[in-house]
This record gives structure tokens, C-alpha cells and sequence, in this order.
């Protein structure tokens, strides 16, 4: 489900503003609201359902904040959401890991 945009209520600026408040809140541990933007929960909702591992979660959500970045630049009107940007990196990884020698992956091209 694609992230609710109303070009009549949401400036690109300010909903990628927000976005980064968001975050901001989150990696600090602490949100100090009680109002959100549809968008802005939909955003919450779906990184409480991705299932992150071992990885450390401020270190994923400031990668996550440089990625939707990214997009901005390229212009996408909307942040990408964190399950999307997971999929990208597996996605990645698996083209990266087919395309090496002997499928041993990304380890083998850093050590050459």
C-alpha cells in the first residue's frame, strides 16, 4: 500500500521535515506528541512489523533516514517505508551475491 499524498495538503518540504522529526524522535527513544499525519503512521506501523534482527535499530533508522534522503533528491514526494528500503538492501545483496564467483557473496569482492 503506497504512503497517502495529497499534493494539496502535504509540500514535499514539510513532509520530508516531519519525516526527519519522526525519526529523530524514534532514535532518541522518547516521542514527546500525541498527533500524527496518516502518513506518519503508516510510516510507525510498518517499522513496528519489520522484524530487524541483530541489527542494531538506531543505527538501521539513521541508515533508513539517509536512504528516504536519497529518494527526496531523487524526487519521490513521499518517504519510502522501512520495509520497502529492507527490501531494496536484500535485494542487493542477493543480485550481489549471485553475480560473484562460486555464490560466495559480498565477502569474496571486499577481499579482492
Amino acid at each position: 500500500m503506497a504512503l497517502v499524498y495529497d499534493p494539496a495538503k502535504h509540500d514535499v518540504e514539510i513532509v520530508h521535515a516531519q519525516f526527519n522529526r519522526l525519526i529523530a524522535e524514534l532514535i532518541k527513544g522518547a516521542i514527546n506528541r500525541n498527533t500524527f499525519q496518516p502518513w506518519e503512521i503508516e510510516v510507525l506501523l510498518d517499522i513496528q512489523s519489520c522484524d530487524i534482527g541483530d541489527l542494531s535499530q538506531k543505527d538501521l533508522l539513521k541508515r533508513y533516514q539517509r536512504a528516504v534522503q536519497r529518494s527526496y533528491e531523487k524526487g519521490c514526494k513521499m518517504p519510502l517505508k522501512l520495509s520497502e528500503y529492507l527490501s531494496s538492501l536484500k535485494a542487493r545483496r542477493d543480485a550481489l551475491s549471485a553475480s560473484s564467483p562460486n555464490g560466495a557473496g559480498v565477502e569474496n569482492q571486499i577481499a579482492s
